[in-house]
């Protein structure tokens, strides 16, 4: 090793190396370009969010209807109805008769989605079906005293 000479490649010295610069470049344009196709195609899969639309009272409950069928989670607490929606959308109250007695309803946001409670003087029992009408999701809950 007194040299830096290349005789019989037992040296120091590194070969040279042949292959291009531009080969790493190359790459990792392709690997931008791959990450923002995938990006795209997410985007354009991703479904939309549900939302509350409107919330409607009948004779014995409410009708809340929505822009696609969320997940519900439904209880029934010392006589009050709480459902909650995995959905978006704006708070609102109001006030609906059961057999000539007032029901107050809630909708409020929460940390899982919104929760619509419903509250009467005497306790509440509720039951709930949902069903698909007019590309949106009806839901009708229906309510007795117990």
């Amino acid at each position: 090793m007194h040299g830096s000479e290349g005789k019989d490649r037992r040296h120091s010295t590194p070969e040279v190396d042949l292959r291009s610069k531009l080969f790493p470049r190359v790459i990792g344009s392709l690997a931008i370009v791959g990450v923002m196709v995938g990006l795209m195609i997410g985007r354009l899969t991703t479904p939309e969010p549900t939302e509350l639309q409107q919330v409607d009272v009948m004779d014995d409950g409410l009708v809340v209807w929505f822009n696609n069928e969320p997940k519900i989670h439904g209880e029934q607490i010392d006589g009050t109805v709480a459902l909650l929606f995995d959905a978006q959308g704006k708070s609102a109250k109001g006030q609906l008769k059961l057999n000539q007695r007032d029901v107050n309803w809630r909708v409020r946001k929460s940390d899982q989605g919104l929760l619509l409670t419903l509250v009467a003087a005497r306790p509440l029992k509720g039951k709930w079906a949902g069903s698909e009408e007019d590309d949106r999701w009806r839901l009708e809950i229906h309510l007795q005293e117990q």
